[in-house]
């Protein structure tokens, strides 16, 4: 069972994350994701740079995760254990609504 705590940013208003959707561990990187980008790029998780701008939401995964509820994303350019792919529905918990980074900073 997996006891870390999962992350969903997006610009959407959700309750159910749907199977196959991208999670991860990391606060900061889920944020960045919440403002719906087409380009993210970081050299650590302290610095993330995006190019989104959309307002956006943060959400937590609301239920216990078993070993295989989740997987590595295949196809991420990420270190391992940065994207992660559902392997089924999961509930959301909302965290916080985003505001749209500033023009001069992600």
């Amino acid at each position: 069972m997996r006891h870390e705590t999962l992350y969903h940013g997006s610009p959407l208003l959700l309750e159910t994350l749907r199977k196959g959707s991208t999670v991860t561990p990391f606060r900061g990187l889920a944020c960045a994701f919440a403002h719906k980008p087409t380009i993210v790029s970081t050299d650590d998780l302290d610095h993330i740079d995006h190019n989104g701008v959309q307002p956006g939401y943060l959400y937590v995964v609301d239920e216990p995760l078993g070993a295989d509820d989740v997987r590595q994303h295949p196809t991420s350019s990420a270190p391992g254990g940065y994207e992660l792919l559902t392997n089924r529905d999961l509930r959301l918990r909302l965290v916080v609504r985003l505001s749209p980074p500033a023009a001069n900073e992600p």
